[in-house]
């Protein structure tokens, strides 16, 4: 159950695949639901030990927190397309919408599953920025 909630919780607001990173800025939340484009048993998993979304400097000292929801396409094996990748959702900051465009491409994943065997297929994956001193929960 632990895999299939860090799946389905692909929430960028302080690390990937549910741990922790340092600063506590971006990580996947449990408890997300992904919605998939494709209908597959089991949808991507993400496999970064670490997020690779970068908080952008300025806006995390300014307190300025937001969710973008990318728009994701992985193959069978479970790799990104980038060029398939796109803002599904703007945070209304430009900023925190390029920083979670460029994350994304060093995003790793496991591939869906339908009927126990890998599929390609599009995902949503928000991603939420989330000031550390402001302990908010994202949303």
């Amino acid at each position: 159950m632990m895999r299939r909630e860090c799946l389905t919780a692909l929430a960028l607001t302080a690390a990937i695949g549910c741990g922790t990173r340092d600063d506590g800025s971006v990580r996947l939340t449990a408890g997300t639901t992904v919605a998939s484009t494709d209908p597959a048993d089991q949808p991507p998993v993400a496999v970064n030990p670490v997020s690779p979304v970068e908080y952008p400097t300025a806006l995390r000292e300014q307190g300025i927190e937001g969710r973008v929801l990318l728009r994701l396409y992985a193959d069978s094996q479970g790799t990104l397309v980038a060029e398939s990748t796109k803002v599904a959702e703007s945070s209304g900051y430009p900023a925190l919408d390029s920083a979670a465009m460029a994350g994304a491409t060093k995003l790793r994943f496991s591939p869906a599953r339908r009927n126990g065997r890998p599929v390609a297929g599009a995902f949503l994956q928000p991603v939420h920025f989330r000031n550390p001193r402001t302990r908010s929960t994202p949303q």
